[in-house]
């Protein structure tokens, strides 16, 4: 279990899987998250996903999203990759930053990571605003990364984050 300021972070389990698949359906999350028809499948997926550590968010015992890593395993690229999602009545409170900040800190302490990614839309303003006071710099635009809902393929913008530029 990971404690940050105002959250906490625990690996997630099957029994939190109804509640990360109804944050997820979300219309605001499922814009920026996809997954496919069966949200539950694609959580389920991501708990059987042996590359993939997944831990749920809690804020006052409630679970409000989920943070999710994966490592690069060549050693002369390795880094860690993140993803994360919030229900929406959780934003604006910097619980997000708090689950960013908290598993970068323990990857850097408790895994030797000095280097660390995250991808959001180009168009995410929102969440590319709070990686940025995270600590996370622009790298570029992935042009044409992923297919959304509509069909279409959408830009995403690369963000990094070396260990010594942790904010907070």
């Amino acid at each position: 279990m990971l404690r940050g300021r105002a959250v906490t972070l625990r690996p997630a389990t099957v029994t939190d899987v109804p509640a990360l698949a109804a944050i997820r359906e979300h219309p605001e999350v499922r814009r920026w998250w996809r997954g496919g028809d069966d949200l539950t499948a694609a959580v389920h997926a991501d708990l059987d996903d042996d590359d993939l550590t997944l831990y749920a968010i809690e804020h006052d015992g409630r679970v409000i999203g989920a943070i999710q890593w994966y490592a690069e395993s060549d050693p002369d690229y390795r880094h860690a990759s993140l993803d994360v999602f919030l229900d929406p009545e959780s934003r604006g409170a910097g619980h997000g930053g708090d689950a960013v900040r908290t598993l970068v800190r323990h990857l850097i302490d408790e895994c030797g990571h000095h280097r660390f990614t995250i991808d959001p839309a180009a168009a995410n303003s929102a969440a590319i605003r709070a990686y940025a006071k995270v600590g996370f710099r622009p790298v570029g635009i992935m042009r044409r990364y992923e297919r959304g809902e509509d069909g279409r393929w959408h830009d995403a913008l690369l963000m990094d984050l070396l260990a010594e530029e942790l904010a907070g």
